[in-house]
């Protein structure tokens, strides 16, 4: 019993750095689980990876001209991915390219303009950690915007969740009851995407950011039927998730990030050959048939 309890719980009892990347990883899961279960809905999964990449230039600014500090890396993230999500909005529609090519393109764009600019004054090892992150060196000021950002985006989420599931499922008739449509709840989500993406980008880094928002959530819809119940089951996944990635990185010395990423894969791969939907029981039912 004793060993096991020096396995599961002892890192976390025994280092303040475990307790606070553990932390982090909840208030992560509690923020964005619900808004990628969102984007799969809507069919914009590639936006968050493109988003988690399109920040990237604007924290390059921010750890230019200030070096690693938070709000400068922040805010420049939050800036560079908004400005990319309109510019790739605005190629859409004035031409006739598809949304998702054109933010395959600049993400592209912002992902190599970024790499170059830490690259001309920071050392390999910089661009390491802002590519990787490293939820193990999250401090509280860190923590403190994780959970900020997590409690902003589920008030604001709560307040859009109606019209933004309308704008996805019956755009006309939001449109035929209110002027404008849903363009305006559009942008707010888009923007709360950003955000959340910005601040998982503090602990996983610009590479890994999207994980814990969109494997969760594409493990999620296996084995949920309302959206509701999948939200909360993504955000549970996201969570453990983070528990055992850390336990991972910690008796493993492994790299954390990666790790946490690591088993929300793993639980999607699960979900995909065992859940409800999943190819095993799909498997069932054409045998079943068969014979």
């Amino acid at each position: 019993m004793s060993a096991a309890y020096e396995f599961l719980f002892g890192p976390f009892a025994e280092f303040a750095f475990m307790r606070r990347a553990l932390i982090a990883c909840c208030a992560l899961a509690l923020g964005s689980a619900p808004i990628g279960v969102v984007l799969m809905l809507r069919r914009m999964s590639l936006f968050g990876e493109a988003m988690s990449h399109a920040i990237l230039p604007g924290a390059a600014i921010g750890f230019l001209v200030a070096g690693f500090s938070l709000p400068a890396i922040s805010i420049g993230g939050v800036i560079a991915g908004l400005v990319v999500a309109l510019a790739a909005g605005a190629a859409t529609r004035a031409t006739d390219q598809r949304e998702d090519a054109s933010f395959a393109a600049f993400y592209l764009i912002a992902l190599a303009l970024g790499v170059t600019l830490i690259s001309t004054r920071g050392s390999a090892v910089d661009v390491m950690q802002i590519l990787f992150g490293s939820v193990l060196a999250v401090d509280e000021p860190a923590l403190l915007l994780l959970g900020a950002v997590a409690s902003i985006s589920l008030l604001v989420f709560a307040v859009i969740y109606r019209p933004l599931l309308a704008d996805g499922f019956d755009p006309e008739f939001l449109r035929s009851v209110q002027p404008g449509g849903g363009a305006l709840y559009h942008f707010i989500f888009l923007g709360l995407v950003v955000v959340n993406l910005v601040a998982a980008f503090q602990a996983l880094g610009s590479l890994m950011a999207v994980g814990l928002m969109m494997l969760p959530a594409l493990a999620a819809r296996y084995w949920c039927r309302s959206l509701v119940s999948a939200m909360l089951v993504a955000a549970l996944i996201a969570a453990l998730s983070g528990y055992c990635g850390l336990l991972l990185s910690f008796h493993a010395d492994l790299p954390s990030g990666p790790s946490i990423v690591l088993f929300a894969g793993a639980a999607y791969i699960l979900s995909l050959g065992c859940g409800r939907q999943g190819l095993f029981l799909l498997w069932h039912r054409r045998r079943h048939l068969e014979a």
